[in-house]
């Protein structure tokens, strides 16, 4: 007999409490599984298929699901919103390190790399920034989310590094991106109801799809990196985050929630990728690609714990944490009207 709320071990309620701790907990445990007992995933059939080969389409019915979110009405905040997502958080810090490659080479600082930097300073972990912005967002925040889809993976990189003549830009898959998420748009204006039943997609498959992108983060490569890659996860999120953070508060005027920026203060965990797909484009970069994909790799998982609790403390600080509450209210109170038009007669 259900019992209401009632759990034995409140296992989703614990991660819930947790700032991102939906992604970031089966991340660690998939993390885990992946470096050291991978043969346990390799068995096939539905085991594999869900714990291991799962988070791309998992990740892309999450796209969909919160295209339907995105009403005609909240299509403005959302695009101004995604745009001070990808300013603060892609291209001023890629303008920075292009500069920063103007003086030092392509050596980069400290033996960190001009591709490292790109690799782990241009993107941003989209699936987090759902979590966060689903725990403590707006509409218009969790629309954002389209900015990871456009700066996720190698494509900023190539895209300031061709700033130099060198890669390409791979626009067919940029736009394979984004195509779920704009046919989840029309879908959830054209019909409401989709739009409703697809409301609690974040919390099913955010927790499947985190674990299967943690298989494929190596703990070893992790700790190759060592101090540098330490130094520069701790780096990336107040200054991405700090920028994306100004660009709340100074551009978008959101006052208290502006601490909801320092949420994009993250490495995707596609960006481990990055170094070999910029190495395949510019063989000369293939020197780096060592050594920037454990900086990178440790880069994933030092964001991916401090974006979620300098988001959460700055949101705090400012007691602005009641933002998603209060949006549910608002909604509630549309739909009620809109169910009951037979009032407004006379």
């Amino acid at each position: 007999m259900s019992r209401g709320h009632g759990s034995l071990v409140p296992l989703f309620g614990t991660m819930n409490r947790l700032p991102g701790g939906l992604m970031l907990i089966p991340l660690l445990l998939g993390s885990l599984m992946g470096t050291f007992a991978p043969a346990a995933l390799d068995i096939g059939g539905f085991t594999t298929a869900l714990f291991k080969d799962s988070a791309l389409p998992l990740i892309a019915l999450l796209i969909f699901a919160t295209g339907t979110q995105v009403t005609l009405r909240t299509g403005g905040p959302v695009l101004a919103t995604t745009g001070v997502v990808l300013l603060g958080k892609s291209i001023v810090p890629g303008l920075i390190i292009v500069a920063l490659g103007a003086v030092t080479g392509p050596d980069g600082l400290f033996g960190v790399s001009i591709l490292a930097l790109l690799a782990a300073g241009t993107n941003s972990n989209g699936g987090l920034w759902l979590a966060l912005t689903g725990q403590y967002g707006r509409a218009r925040d969790r629309g954002a989310y389209i900015a990871g889809a456009v700066n996720d993976g190698p494509f900023f990189a190539l895209l300031f590094i061709g700033a130099s003549g060198l890669g390409q830009i791979p626009f067919t898959a940029l736009l394979a991106a984004i195509i779920p998420f704009i046919l989840g748009v029309v879908v959830g204006n054209l019909d409401s109801q989709w739009r409703e039943t697809l409301a609690p997609v974040p919390a099913i498959v955010i927790p499947f799809f985190s674990f299967a992108l943690g298989t494929g983060i190596d703990l070893a490569d992790v700790a190759s990196g060592g101090l540098s890659g330490i130094v520069l996860g701790v780096l990336i999120t107040p200054i991405t985050g700090g920028l994306v953070y100004l660009g709340y508060r100074l551009i978008l005027r959101r006052g208290g929630e502006s601490g909801i920026g320092f949420a994009a203060g993250t490495t995707s965990g596609n960006s481990i990728a990055t170094p070999a797909i910029v190495a395949a484009a510019d063989p000369s970069f293939q020197s780096y690609v060592g050594a920037a994909t454990s900086q990178v790799a440790a880069c994933v998982l030092v964001t991916a714990v401090l974006a979620p609790m300098l988001a959460s403390w700055a949101l705090k600080r400012s007691g602005a944490t009641g933002a998603r509450a209060e949006e549910d209210a608002e909604q509630a109170g549309e739909r009620e009207d809109a169910a009951s038009p037979e009032e407004a007669k006379p």
